[in-house]
């Protein structure tokens, strides 16, 4: 470790910023692994690594783990150790469509399973950490490197409606986790040793020198990178990434560069986050992302574990066709028009769900109705094809708009549009969105 006393302020000032913005989207998965893994008091706790905790229900407005959730694929989750040895998921053979998407510990994607990557047949997948040096090949429809030793999953399980319900149940008890000592049959090597897991308190670490403690403990879990290794040169010249950060230790002059880093680390993802951009550059895996850990930061902060265009494409309104009023049901009733034609081209299935502001959660109303889309029974089409969705918070009395409805919060909100595998026109462009219109 270098002495921090020795860098120039402006340099610590530059070098916080850059890491709070690379860093961030650590501590944002944190905040979800601490509670489901470590915190066996939370009830969100799943049961530690390698277990899978399954949501066989649709997300209500009274989840509220995850930002901007589906409503229309039920959650399967488990954070997995590697690095005492891999582990083995083993899937079942299925009609419908799912996604397990495999996570590092900064949110990049190592790898997906599922409908679109690996088909509808059963198959048996390692996963395995940076370190792991062993024969990989055999007996595995598919292996899975992470660069992090720490790794989440996060399911998606197509569900049909509350009929569908013992079918998803019995589906999702199939997803199966298990060390490749017990998969094989062998004895396992020694157990990694505890790691003193620090308690995630809220979300103002994010404001103070915590935010290195935290990001500190974490980068013990991830191995330096080749495109990474000059900023953890730099972090190391502050004692950041050894695993014993102490800010008390710092001089003062040192400590306030670093929170004035991370004030601007925080201005430059708010106005990044404000653009409004669609979310395409948010989610992907390592190569996908490239170095934009500005726009990775963004997806931590907007929809925590989205995952990338050919998976899932989606977009949100958040003003009116008129551009220049924000989306508030309080003062106004809108539709969302899609021209004869002009439906979403999805392979296996497009939704629009609704969501408060500006908590990006599900919205409570009367009619538990969170998603509208393909799948919904008794939609109400135009004789010529299209269709108008009605984004209001009341019931509208008429009953074709009342069966098109999305209820609304009675103030501001935002809908966001899935296509699930989207077919060619909606990734190069040629399908046009459906335009969201104020009606009074």
């Amino acid at each position: 470790m270098g002495n921090p006393a020795l860098v120039d302020p402006a340099t610590i000032r530059e070098t916080a910023t850059e890491a709070w913005i690379w860093g961030s989207a650590l501590l944002a998965n944190y905040r979800t692994m601490y509670p489901q893994a470590v915190d066996d008091a939370d009830p969100r706790f799943v049961g530690g690594f390698g277990v899978f905790r399954h949501y066989p229900n649709p997300f209500t407005p009274a989840d509220v783990d995850l930002v901007a959730p589906s409503a229309d694929t039920p959650y399967s989750c488990a954070w997995l150790d590697l690095r005492a040895e891999p582990w083995v998921l083993e899937v079942p053979a299925t009609e419908r469509y799912y996604v397990l998407a495999v996570h590092d510990l900064d949110t990049s994607y190592v790898g997906f399973i599922g409908s679109r990557t690996t088909g509808q047949a059963a198959g048996r997948y390692l996963i395995a950490g940076p370190h792991f040096t062993g024969d990989a090949r055999a007996g595995f429809d598919g292996v899975l490197r992470a660069d992090t030793e720490l790794v989440g999953i996060l399911g998606r399980t197509y569900l049909a409606g509350p009929q569908d319900l013992p079918a998803l149940r019995e589906l999702q008890a199939q997803y199966s986790l298990r060390p490749l000592s017990a998969h094989l049959g062998t004895e396992p090597p020694p157990a990694a040793p505890e790691p003193h897991w620090p308690v995630w308190r809220d979300d103002e670490v994010l404001e103070t020198l915590e935010f290195f403690v935290l990001l500190d403990f974490l980068l013990g879990f991830f191995p330096v990178l080749p495109a990474e290794a000059d900023l953890r040169s730099r972090l190391a010249e502050l004692g950041v990434g050894a695993g014993d950060f102490e800010s008390a230790a710092l001089p003062l002059d040192v400590r306030a560069a670093m929170l004035r880093g991370i004030a601007d680390g925080r201005a430059r993802l708010a106005a990044e986050a404000a653009k409004g951009l669609e979310s395409t550059a948010w989610f992907g895996t390592r190569a996908q992302l490239g170095s934009d850990y500005l726009a990775r930061a963004v997806g931590a902060q907007q929809g925590r574990y989205g995952l990338p265009v050919e998976e899932i494409w989606s977009t949100d309104w958040l003003a009116d066709d008129q551009g220049n009023r924000p989306l508030d049901a309080a003062e106004g009733r809108y539709t969302l028009d899609f021209p004869a034609g002009q439906l979403p081209p999805a392979r296996f299935l497009w939704s629009v769900t609704m969501y408060r502001l500006p908590d990006r959660l599900l919205a409570v109303n009367p009619a538990g109705r969170y998603s509208i889309g393909d799948r919904t029974p008794g939609l109400v089409y135009g004789e010529d094809g299209s269709l108008s969705l009605v984004l209001q918070h009341e019931r509208p009395a008429e009953p074709d708009r009342a069966a098109n409805w999305l209820p609304a919060p009675a103030g501001p909100f935002t809908v966001v549009l899935r296509v699930y595998g989207p077919e060619p026109p909606v990734l190069d462009g040629r399908w046009q969105l459906p335009q969201l219109n104020l009606r009074d």
